[in-house]
């Protein structure tokens, strides 16, 4: 393959992306085909936006432009335009001439269009083109009075510096990917996402294609909803054979209405789908509710290419709808059987019958829901969209979310961490198995469920994650009502002893503490029980507790310092002082609680959670499991710890060389169409470009070879390993194909000679290396995820990694925090710490290998597994023993790149 070929960036397709308006633009690199628009985009420029643009009014400069950016590709440089309806508005290109790693970047947009953020996500494009091609920094030149241009520049994001020199100015964009570009880039797409969805959300004008005349259609019961659920804005039903559709003017197509609908619910035939979603997007509709089902893979590509072009937002299809009930709006487009609740809570769902599940639940309980989003199949709208709309509603309090995938996840998890700071967001962990994963090839495969996949996103970005319905609202009611606990220090209150044993074990079994009480406290509690009465933890206040005194005790246990929260476990009996009713209103109608959480058990209650009325118009949860209690108190201390802590930053590394890392795997994957496992040689050059330390080794293809390797490294002891290599062998151990210890001459040779003789014909060599220092042998990798993107794992290795299961995993690119968090995870923690008398070994060092591993995975997308098992890890340092990288072809793809799916 020539260098050429080699060196030629790969050709991005078209994407969609939104603009600050809302309204959506394609953005796709130019062809010789779009001579003639580029010269009309700087032709149609005022003589002033020519001047800026070129410095000059040359006649000739819209000519040379046009045909500079439609040259024949060529390495090292870059044009890309934004296209909307078919017309160009605006370009940006790169060119790096002789500069090596900088380019000189240029930005067009048309008249008419500035401040829109054209030119803004055109920057962004290029700049991840450029970033995949190696470019570190782009050079721009402008005019000092060019104001809007160097602002556009000025709020990138990037590094920025300035060099004047008379009228003009040359700008240096450094081009590197840290939290402030993107956060600005988040901050700029949340802004468009949030513009986007008004006319979802918020429509001043609907319409219902496919209401029926008759009852039983899904059209005819979403029209119904609309209309008796306070929909108060223009409402219409597009039907070719009625005039009134249950009182709202029909019209026979959406072209015939007499005026533009911001939000079009589609409930017809799968086939007619593609043809109702284009005469849509003519008429100027800006939002679509698909809720068929059942379309065919054509009828889905065509349904979305017109959403595309048109630049409607998309829910569905095969959906349940959606709601808004912010006054003023009172949307109600769903066939659900009821009217959702006003309230606090955002739903999304995928599941239909999980949405259902959901609106009842928390209309029952009586926090209602600000929004809901039925996603479906969710070609468009997702959950990311809703977390960013809840962020900024101004009503929303609580997400919930259901969802099956998570699009991107990394630009989900950043969206995810910065809303969950705000408010919490919960979760059903769905999915949770996936068997036959364990069958992979290698230890990081074998090690990467899917289960931990998910426990991994949705640990680093602060989400509660339950593993119900039942559990998701249990925990909302909570969250809803209660406080947060500033630890996980539970007293537990009962009139019954054997509640309050239930109630201990589920505590404990939930991950809670019960701390021992007090002697101070133990007494004061005594003193206001009655005769009988058990001051430990749990505080068995027995069945003559009176209301008054189950007052006091509750308020005693509130006070202490030594106390996050209370749990009082009641239960009805025959004997009692005071009824379950009395014992209840003690405890909810007493004080507020002093910025702790109480939750309540009562084991004859029907309902699995509901919340009762409390003093100075508060609410309290009473479940009717204890263990319901014990999982929402201990989903709450973790939702506490998890803000208590500052957001996490991914480090600077020092000594990294991402271009040599992608032009080793350029170089491999051009030798080898369909990937594989690289050799020991390209290995190890790769481990070196990401600075990770490598136990001394030494390549042999003789005996004679490995008998001059082996006296070269053996170590102290004078002793040396040989390991067999062949391309794709993975379990060396398994196959035998490891000699350890081996002493003098002799030992090395007899050693190559048994791996001739039992691997005849695989053998390509060995590999020679120093017996390594004693230590704790670890396992690192990273393993891609086709649905969540790289995935580092951690935990105990050696022979028995794979047997004990002793791992944890966190999503690339690991934050300081998670790292952090991935080293304390595994059991295996406390041997790192010194536990068994080794001595603790270097953390510093082992954050510093998962860091750069962390690194080399978001730099390199055809990474798709790396195994380091062991890594050696002593007090003197870590080394990796044995590594091995398989690459696949992949096409590089930004996750933080402002696009629409």
């Amino acid at each position: 393959m020539s260098d050429d070929v080699l060196n030629r960036p790969p050709v991005r397709p078209p994407v969609h992306a939104l603009l600050a308006d809302g309204t959506t633009v394609c953005i796709r690199p130019v062809a010789p085909a779009d001579h003639d628009q580029l010269q009309g985009l700087y032709e149609e420029m005022s003589p002033e936006n020519l001047r800026l643009r070129f410095f000059s009014a040359s006649p000739f400069s819209a000519g040379r432009a046009a045909d500079r950016a439609c040259a024949p590709a060529h390495p090292g440089h870059r044009a890309l335009l934004a296209e909307r309806h078919g017309q160009v508005i605006g370009l940006a290109e790169y060119d790096t001439g002789d500069t090596g790693d900088g380019a000189d970047m240029s930005i067009a947009v048309c008249d008419g269009l500035h401040h829109r953020g054209v030119g803004t996500l055109l920057v962004e494009h290029l700049v991840s083109a450029a970033r995949a091609e190696g470019i570190t920094a782009f050079t721009a030149d402008a005019l000092c009075e060019n104001h809007e241009v160097l602002r556009l520049f000025a709020d990138l994001g990037l590094r920025i510096t300035r060099r004047f020199d008379g009228p003009e100015v040359r700008c240096t964009i450094r081009l590197d990917q840290d939290d402030t570009y993107l956060s600005a880039v988040e901050a700029r797409g949340r802004a468009a996402d949030v513009a986007s969805l008004e006319p979802l959300l918020r429509p001043q004008t609907v319409a219902v294609v496919g209401a029926g005349r008759k009852p039983g259609s899904v059209g005819r019961a979403i029209l119904h909803h609309l209309k008796t659920g306070g929909y108060s804005h223009r409402l219409f039903a597009v039907n070719p054979g009625a005039d009134h559709i249950l009182g709202v003017p029909a019209y026979p197509s959406v072209s015939a209405l007499p005026r533009t609908p911001d939000l079009v619910v589609v409930a017809v035939p799968a086939a007619a789908v593609p043809a109702t979603a284009e005469e849509c997007g003519k008429a100027g509709a800006r939002a679509l509710l698909v809720v068929t089902a059942g379309l065919d893979p054509d009828q889905a590509h065509a349904l979305l290419a017109t959403c595309r072009t048109h630049g409607m937002r998309l829910v569905g299809p095969n959906c349940l709808g959606i709601s808004n009930t912010e006054p003023g709006v009172s949307l109600d487009a769903t066939f659900a059987a009821d009217h959702p609740r006003p309230g606090t809570a955002g739903v999304a769902v995928q599941s239909g019958g999980v949405g259902i599940a959901l609106l009842d639940g928390l209309s029952r309980l009586g926090i209602g829901v600000s929004s809901f989003a039925s996603l479906g199949d969710k070609y468009d709208v997702s959950g990311n969209d809703m977390l960013q709309w809840w962020e900024g509603d101004g009503r929303t309090e609580l997400a919930l979310l259901h969802l099956e995938s998570f699009g991107s996840p990394r630009a989900f998890s950043r969206t995810a961490r910065r809303v969950t700071r705000r408010m919490p967001i919960l979760t059903v962990d769905a999915g949770r198995t996936d068997a036959g994963r364990r069958a992979a090839a290698s230890h990081t495969a074998a090690a990467a469920t899917r289960t931990m996949t998910r426990q991994a996103l949705f640990t680093q970005a602060g989400i509660t994650a339950t593993r119900s319905i039942g559990e998701l609202l249990e925990t909302a009611a909570l969250l809803h009502s209660q406080p947060l606990p500033a630890d996980d220090r539970v007293a537990i209150v009962t009139n019954a002893g054997g509640a309050g044993v239930l109630a201990a074990d589920a505590c404990a079994e939930a991950g809670l503490t019960l701390p021992q009480l007090t002697p101070q406290l133990i007494d004061d509690l005594l003193a206001v029980l009655p005769e009988g009465a058990a001051a430990g933890n749990p505080v068995d206040a027995t069945a003559a507790v009176t209301e008054a005194q189950l007052a006091d005790v509750v308020d005693l246990l509130l006070r202490h310092p030594g106390v996050d929260a209370v749990l009082v476990a009641l239960v009805p009996t025959a004997v009692a002082a005071a009824t379950g009713d009395d014992l209840v209103r003690a405890v909810t109608q007493a004080p507020a609680h002093r910025g702790k959480p109480v939750a309540v058990v009562r084991l004859e209650q029907e309902l699995p959670v509901k919340l009762l009325p409390a003093a100075e118009g508060g609410t309290i949860p009473s479940y009717a499991e204890p263990q319901a209690a014990a999982r929402a108190l201990a989903h709450a201390a973790r939702r506490a710890a998890w803000l208590a802590r500052p957001a996490g930053t991914v480090p600077d590394l020092e000594g990294v060389d991402a271009t040599r890392a992608r032009e080793l795997t350029e170089t491999f994957l051009a030798a080898h169409e369909d990937g594989g496992w690289l050799d020991p040689h390209t290995c190890a050059d790769l481990l070196a470009c990401y600075d990770i330390p490598q136990l001394p080794w030494a390549w042999a293809q003789t005996e004679q070879d490995a008998v001059i390797a082996a006296r070269r490294l053996r170590g102290p002891d004078g002793r040396v390993v040989m390991k067999a290599h062949w391309p794709g062998l993975l379990h060396k151990s398994r196959q035998r194909a490891v000699h350890l210890d081996l002493e003098g001459d002799s030992q090395v040779r007899a050693a190559f000679r048994d791996f001739e003789t039992r691997f005849a014909g695989l053998l390509t060599g060995v590999v020679i290396q120093p017996l390594a220092a004693r230590g704790t042998e670890l396992f690192a990798g990273v393993v891609q995820d086709e649905v969540f993107g790289p995935l580092v794992l951690f935990g105990l290795g050696g022979t028995a990694t794979e047997v004990l299961g002793d791992h944890a995993a966190r999503l690339a690119p690991l934050t300081d925090h998670d790292v952090h968090d991935l080293i304390t995870a595994p059991r295996c923690a406390p041997l790192l710490f010194g536990a068994g008398g080794a001595g603790p070994v270097d953390l510093a060092d082992l954050e510093q290998l998962l860091l750069r591993l962390s690194r080399m995975a978001a730099d390199l997308p055809q990474l798709a597994e790396v195994d380091f098992n062991p890594v050696l890890a002593a007090p003197g340092g870590i080394s990796v023993l044995d590594a091995r990288v398989r690459l696949l072809p992949r096409r590089p793809q930004d996750p933080y790149l402002r696009r629409l799916r």
